[in-house]
């Protein structure tokens, strides 16, 4: 839609000055020098008469001046090869046509001082000279005044001109606008929609020079593409005749070629938030002023932008350019602005941009031929490196991962899994690896490779959040490599060990518990068939601080032992990294549940072990060593239970069981390991004490420990069989009639209990001084806590006697399942003077079970809020905090709950008094000490509940100032224990905060 004018470098017409032409520009737009202002306050008859003043002493200067010559001359060739009117009665048109007659003088004059140019060469001895600058360099002045002209034409050319619902209409805009959409006559020639094809066809020959198409297209490049569309895509009403068609069908071809070249040309945001605009732009006036009639944009027009948007979406780079395009209008990205900030928590965008993304267009061949070509740019959005807008990106990039695997998961499983979990999927043990053409040291996954990887799965999966059934079956097969990574993580510092981390967490979480057992099996090793690292495969360190995997390197014959020593304590580390992982699956209940199937397990392979043992009579060499094979591997997967377990019990808390089906469960596995030793003939003594113990749980539970519904009966109900087949089958008659009576008992729902459950129950719940020197105390264990203590205690016992080659009945017991009630054998009553004070005396005892045994007794007077120890409760609380500071985590650990139970009593006393005593002795508290005060007082704000805001500002004293410690460990406990007070208080504690760092 180029204006056709003389070639460059003519010699009919003298080249003009740039600044003769300008001055002409601003003579035509400011008379006086006054400035485009003047124009803005002006009203109908007197911005005509502006205006026309504006043309005439233009006109006069062209025919007047000498000096203006050439100007003159070279408009006037402008003008001859021009094709559509200069003059009108409407005076708006007029001065349009004169300015941008101007422009397109400019424009040539721009071009022949360009090509006229001849610079110098540079002179070798002055480097640092600046090179000559071109003739046709425009000022900043200069381009200002450009700008100004710029958005007159636009203004008068454009925008009048353009239908309702097409644009952003002139009375939305500025007043003066709305003045010109006044003053605009359409009834007079030439046509309105002519004009409109002439400004745009002006516009766009003028933007073909590189500078002033940066002026026209930043900031006009809306107004333009709208009139494009008007003119190509506009629908006629009927058949329009030779002399009612106002523009012929070539026009309207080059109109629609003219914009899409335009779309193609600028900056792809521009043209994303252009046409998004266009398409739901805000409402206009479909009649005249008074009515206000509000109306969108019009059909053809909506449906042509999507078009065109579903065209730049799938241009190279397409993605990138319509995110940018729609998060960049809104202040972001390169255009900035002072709501960049806010933009970046405006998630809903971002979910807009994903579900636009998810969303095959009309255009697409086939859904799959979309995802075929959108997928790489979308995995390519967790990668953008500009810092405003990489929150923004990842969040599209995560939300768009899953709305295609909720609307096409195949296709998502193929496009977008697969090549994000490629370098994993590369070191699997079922991965084809040609093991003689792989080079040893070869690098398989690069360092940026591995953590690109890792980080996008973390996003996708742990900060997507969303359980879909095509996510969890994707990650399923390298789970395997993923635990070995993060188990060569924990050997250094790595950045990518918290995201190994998560990822492992988030998925057995989210895994049905079957699938879930089922690889923890696969990481112990417990079950070969689950996909692992391939054993050509090794983790190594990078240069750059980061991880890759090579291949490994050839093993010598000298190397044997060392290769062997190697794979053992792998093995070893392996498994104790498990239990770390299994630490933090306690209250979802995976880590009870993988600890049933362990006992089980041992169950099962004892069993086993019987029928190994048998002598094998097959006079076959093969079949010998076969049987002796298996023999082996039978007795790797017995040992590797056994570690297991140990490991299990030294990293789990009492509260490893979350529920009463795990309880139930863990005692059927302890009476099925006693009914195979008994069919085996190998009674113990462990075993019979485990077997007790395990009973007397059940007669804890029966006698009120924990508040027991009819459902937990029918739970308790799988334990009938086992307990008689004990109560049958069991040496020791003591046993026998304990089984007997808890079958009875859990038959009638505990309308029948004879007495020897409550004295089971009874024995278990009684707690004994670990030297003998204090007796039995009359305390009230109403605490399932002290419950799971004691079995604790015996479990880690049975342990160490596993160690020792036998095998051991290992067990935990629950805390916290339900909140226990009384038991109906409860003891009361006021403890004596004497009792008390040798209570007392024994806290200070240098034998760690006295003193430990005297805080916990302490603990239990508090609970039971005996008058003794409730009228001491100063010199209690002075025991307790003098406690905190032994190394010893039995002693602090009692004092801890026991500074926990006097805030259960007085919570605001304690609290000042802890406070106190703490900022008094904050010079001779180690670390470790501080620390432990910080959980003591974390226990308190959480007994307080609401009432903890009274207390903020000394507590964040507190807090702030354990941030300031030099010691990392206790720093991170406070920074912890902030936050957490933060959650209770409920509000945002900036300035608080703030006021106390200063």
């Amino acid at each position: 839609m180029a204006a056709p004018g003389p070639a460059v470098g003519s010699g009919t017409v003298e080249t003009c000055g740039l600044d003769q032409i300008l001055e002409a520009l601003k003579l035509l737009l400011s008379p006086g020098g006054s400035g485009s202002s003047s124009l803005q306050i002006t009203k109908h008859d007197i911005l005509l008469a502006t205006l026309k003043s504006n043309l005439s002493a233009l006109e006069d200067k062209l025919l007047k001046d000498p000096q203006w010559k050439k100007l003159k001359l070279l408009r006037d060739e402008i003008v001859n090869k021009a094709e559509w009117p200069q003059n009108s009665v409407d005076i708006t048109w007029s001065f349009t046509s004169q300015a941008l007659l101007l422009l397109l003088c400019l424009k040539e004059t721009m071009i022949r001082l360009a090509a006229a140019f001849n610079p110098g060469k540079p002179n070798p001895r002055t480097p640092e000279v600046a090179p000559a600058l071109s003739p046709d360099t425009l000022s900043i002045s200069q381009q200002k005044m450009v700008q100004s002209v710029l958005q007159f034409v636009v203004i008068l050319g454009v925008c009048p001109y353009l239908m309702p619902g097409v644009g952003v209409p002139l009375r939305y805009r500025t007043e003066f606008g709305a003045v010109v959409q006044d003053i605009v006559r359409l009834d007079v020639a030439p046509h309105a929609t002519q004009r409109l094809y002439t400004s745009c066809k002006a516009l766009l020959s003028v933007g073909q020079h590189t500078s002033l198409g940066s002026l026209i297209f930043c900031r006009h490049f809306g107004d333009i593409a709208a009139g494009l569309c008007q003119l190509g895509f506009c629908p006629t009403k009927k058949p329009l005749t030779a002399m009612e068609e106002v523009l012929t069908e070539e026009e309207r071809t080059v109109s629609r070629g003219a914009l899409r070249d335009l779309l193609d040309q600028v900056y792809q945001p521009l043209a994303v938030r252009e046409l998004l605009i266009l398409q739901g732009g805000p409402p206009q006036s479909c009649t005249d002023v008074k009515t206000q009639l509000k109306c969108r944009a019009p059909a053809w027009l909506r449906h042509l932008c999507g078009q065109l948007l579903s065209e730049r979406l799938m241009r190279p780079s397409g993605v990138q350019a319509v995110v940018q395009g729609i998060l960049e209008g809104a202040g972001a990205g390169a255009a900035g602005g002072s709501d960049a900030e806010a933009t970046a928590a405006d998630w809903k965008k971002c979910d807009l941009i994903a579900k636009i993304l998810a969303a095959c267009p009309q255009q697409s061949l086939s859904p799959e031929s979309y995802y075929r070509n959108i997928c790489p740019q979308i995995l390519d959005l967790f990668h953008f490196q500009d810092k405003l807008t990489v929150q923004q990106f990842q969040r599209v990039a995560t939300t768009t991962f899953i709305t295609m695997s909720r609307e096409q998961p195949q296709l998502a499983a193929k496009y977008l899994f697969q090549p994000m979990l490629a370098p994993l999927h590369r070191c699997l043990n079922t991965a084809e690896v040609p093991e003689n053409d792989i080079v040893p040291g070869t690098i398989l996954v690069s360092e940026e490779e591995l953590s690109r990887c890792i980080e996008d799965v973390f996003k996708v999966y742990v900060v997507g959040n969303e359980p879909l059934t095509v996510l969890l079956d994707s990650l399923l097969p390298v789970l395997g490599v993923l635990f070995s990574l993060y188990c060569f993580t924990k050997q250094s510092v790595s950045h990518i060990r918290s995201f190994c981390q998560e990822i492992l967490l988030w998925i057995l979480e989210k895994l049905e518990r079957r699938k879930a057992i089922s690889s923890l099996k696969g990481f112990a090793g417990l079950d070969k068939a689950i996909p692992s690292l391939h054993s050509l495969c090794q983790f190594r360190a990078a240069t750059q601080g980061g991880i890759m995997i090579t291949v490994k390197e050839a093993i010598s014959d000298e190397d044997e032992d060392e290769t062997l020593y190697q794979k053992l304590s792998s093995e070893q580390s392996q498994v104790e990294h498990l239990g770390d992982l299994l630490s933090h699956c306690q209250e979802c209940g995976l880590a009870g549940d993988f600890f049933i199937f362990c006992l089980k397990e041992l169950t099962h392979l004892a069993m086993e072990s019987e029928a190994e043992l048998k002598p094998f009579s097959s006079k076959s060499l093969l079949e010998l060593e076969q049987h002796h094979a298996i023999l082996v591997e039978s007795q790797e997967r017995k040992l590797l239970v056994l570690q297991l377990l140990a490991v299990l019990c030294e990293r789990m808390s009492e509260q490893i069981f979350t529920n009463i089906t795990q309880v139930v469960d863990f005692v059927a596995a302890t009476l099925q390991r006693a009914c195979v030793s008994l069919a085996h003939e190998a009674e113990s003594t462990v075993e019979s004490q485990t077997l007790s113990m395990s009973m007397g749980l059940v007669a804890v539970m029966l006698g009120g420990a924990v508040q027991l519904k009819s459902s937990d009966f029918v739970v308790l109900k799988q334990l009938l069989p086992l307990l008689e087949k004990v109560s049958n089958t069991y040496p020791d008659p003591v046993i026998q009639e304990l089984a007997a009576d808890l079958r009875i008992t859990i038959s009638t729902h505990g309308a029948f209990s004879t007495e020897t459950v409550t004295v089971a129950a009874q024995s278990t719940l009684n707690k004994k001084d670990t030297e003998g020197k204090i007796g039995e105390q009359q305390i009230s264990c109403n605490r399932y806590t002290e419950v799971a203590q004691r079995h604790l205690e015996q479990q880690l016992s049975c342990e160490q006697s596993s160690q020792t080659g036998q095998e051991s009945n290992v067990a935990f017991i629950p805390m916290g399942i339900n909140e226990p009630s009384t038991t109906a054998n409860q003891q009361s009553g006021s403890i004596t003077t004497e009792q008390f004070q040798e209570v007392l005396l024994s806290a200070y005892d240098p034998q760690i079970p006295a003193r430990a045994a005297a805080l916990r007794t302490l603990s239990c007077w508090i609970e039971q809020r005996e008058a003794k120890a409730l009228e001491s409760q100063e010199q209690l609380l002075k025991i307790f905090l003098e406690n905190l500071e032994h190394e010893d985590s039995f002693v602090y650990l009692s004092a801890i709950q026991g500074v926990a139970l006097l805030s259960d009593v007085y919570p605001e006393k304690i609290l000042v008094d802890l406070l106190a005593q703490y900022d008094s002795g904050k010079d001779k508290y180690t670390p470790e000490t501080r620390m432990k005060v910080g959980e003591v007082l974390m226990r308190i704000v959480r007994a307080l509940g609401d009432m903890v805001s009274k207390y903020r500002e000394p507590l964040i004293h507190t807090f702030l100032r354990g941030v300031k410690d030099p010691d990392g460990i206790h720093r991170a406990s406070s920074l912890a224990n902030l936050g957490e007070l933060c959650q209770h208080l409920d509000f945002l504690l900036g300035p608080v905060i703030h006021e106390n760092c200063l």
